[in-house]
């Protein structure tokens, strides 16, 4: 056995590590203790108990790391959420944020941008700006990233019913910089499936929902190699109550529906499978979390390599972006959160993450203020260079609890699966009810646990305070939305209303068609047609979806 690990480790050093080391050396600092230990890249069994199942990292079935050197080749990016009132207000947020030290951006849309609908339309009335940023045009998109070079940053963009409206804005900026979309690094959620199960900002039916995403993911194929054209989230699944067995199952269940749906719209699955990536909750039990991580890699690569046939390697890796839990942030003593965020955080990084954003302590409460914030960033900033977690790949490997619990997650996860592959698959088991109700079931068990103290939330239910001290909250100034209703009466009377007429008519051809809609929505975008003249031209194609009672 001894001499089997030997040579699996020799093949693993020559075959995976070696040329990524060749393309990329590690981190330029000493991986040492304080006592003066040498870490270690990798630390494996020293003999008898190796098992083939957990393999090194960067190999299949990747439970250990979608990468050989993780951390110490390049940290994950810091990714912190940001969005609100005007473009100019979260232009200057994000331009705060990257001189602190975050490495990427990650773009938070208000409710009306998110269901399609422009600032001045009267059911955008009180919540423009709100949750997210405001963005009716190309103009707000312009603002949005002035004076950010589109080349030089990755970017997140929530955004789901309308998200191909938004990444034409994006593409349209960049060519405004000069910047070719090949040159574009970042992601767009564009995960409708969760909408209904979980979130409900949706739009249009399932159909032609689905057929967006397969549109963004064959242009992204064909323009934009280096972005990520889908994140599959189980974010808004946990947040929902889900356990982590059901966030596991339902995320990636939602996956094997959209790769289902590019193979059907005559896509290889190679040719997409390296740019789906995901997107997952980050909650307070530390290890449970860690196992997560670990056994929704394992499990996606056998799905891409076995159910549909992936041959590229980087098909059957998930990469995946983590949010610390927002629903686990108390209103009650709200510096509490920052201890619950450092342990999700820290879950995190050791369960592997690509990116990561941590929330900040204030946002049970309102909007995050900036310095909220910037403690949210510098618990980041401590992990990844005092905490030591990043110093070695996966450095809670071998524990026999959380291999027990990695296999045992797998285990449940599978299970659903399997459950909702007899429904029919992610779509009808949506239709049905089936996840909705699930997931329902399981945040009334923890729900009422807390209620009969048999889970303790600090400050809550247990160990609160007579007295707190509410610390100052972020107010979006009410006259944004008037400012933003000027500026978009401007843009109307500005721009060439007939192109903008000939060019949402074309969309509206080929909507009723099958041809990719990306070129004609980019072609509107760019003769400033707003947000909510492109979506209200594919209602009157599609309708809006109203979603079945579910009891």
């Amino acid at each position: 056995m001894k001499d089997d690990l030997t040579t699996a480790k020799k093949n693993w050093e020559e075959q995976t590590l070696q040329p990524v080391l060749n393309r990329f050396p590690e981190r330029r600092e000493q991986f040492k203790t304080h006592s003066d230990i040498e870490i270690e890249r990798v630390y494996l069994p020293t003999e008898g108990d190796y098992v083939a199942a957990l393999g090194f990292p960067g190999e299949y079935p990747f439970t250990r790391g979608v990468q050989p050197t993780m951390y110490r080749g390049r940290l994950w990016t810091m990714r912190q959420y940001a969005g609100f009132g005007s473009a100019e207000e979260t232009n200057r947020r994000f331009k705060y944020l990257l001189a602190q030290g975050q490495t990427g951006l990650s773009v938070a849309f208000d409710l009306p941008t998110q269901i399609g609908y422009d600032a001045d339309d009267p059911i955008a009335e009180g919540e423009v700006g709100k949750v997210g940023v405001s963005i009716s045009s190309l103009e707000d998109m312009e603002t949005l990233f002035d004076g950010i070079p589109l080349d030089k940053v990755s970017t997140s963009m929530t955004i789901n019913a309308p998200a191909a409206v938004l990444l034409a804005m994006y593409v349209a900026v960049a060519k405004k910089q000069g910047v070719a979309p090949a040159q574009l690094r970042g992601t767009v959620q564009n995960d409708i499936l969760k909408e209904y199960v979980a979130r409900g900002t949706y739009i249009y039916a399932p159909t032609p929902s689905m057929r967006l995403i397969t549109d963004i993911m064959a242009y992204g194929k064909d323009h934009l190699p280096r972005w990520n054209t889908i994140s599959i989230s189980g974010y808004h699944i946990r947040e929902a109550g889900s356990s982590a067995a059901q966030e596991i199952a339902f995320t990636l269940a939602n996956g094997i529906a959209y790769v289902q749906a590019a193979l059907q719209a005559g896509l290889n699955v190679d040719e997409f499978g390296a740019n789906l990536s995901f997107f997952f909750n980050a909650h307070n039990n530390l290890l449970e979390e860690v196992a997560k991580f670990r056994a929704a890699r394992r499990l996606w690569a056998a799905i891409m390599r076995e159910r549909f046939g992936a041959k590229d390697k980087k098909s059957w890796m998930l990469r995946f972006h983590t949010q610390t839990g927002g629903s686990t942030l108390t209103a009650q003593q709200p510096l509490n959160n920052i201890v619950r965020v450092t342990i999700q955080a820290l879950a995190a990084v050791l369960g592997g993450t690509q990116s990561l954003h941590t929330n900040s302590m204030d946002e049970a409460l309102a909007l995050p203020t900036e310095e909220a914030v910037q403690v949210a960033l510098r618990t980041q900033q401590l992990i990844a260079h005092e905490s030591g977690a990043a110093d070695t790949v996966d450095p809670l490997a071998g524990s026999y609890f959380l291999e027990s619990l990695t296999d045992q997650l797998e285990t449940k996860a599978r299970a659903y699966i399997e459950k909702i592959d007899e429904l029919g698959g992610a779509l009808a088991a949506i239709e049905q009810g089936y996840i909705q109700r699930e997931i329902q079931e399981a945040a009334y068990r923890y729900q009422r646990e807390i209620e009969r103290g048999e889970r303790i939330v600090v400050g809550v239910n247990q160990f609160a305070a007579e007295e707190e001290t509410r610390p100052d909250i972020l107010r979006v100034d009410e006259c944004v939305a008037q400012q933003q209703r000027a500026q978009l009466a401007a843009l109307r009377r500005r721009r060439n209303q007939g192109a903008v007429e000939q060019a949402l008519s074309v969309l509206e051809r080929a909507a009723h068609g099958t041809e990719n809609l990306m070129p004609h929505i980019l072609a509107a975008v760019e003769v400033y047609a707003t947000t909510g003249e492109i979506c209200h031209t594919l209602r009157r194609v599609w309708g809006e979806y109203r979603p079945p009672v579910i009891v």
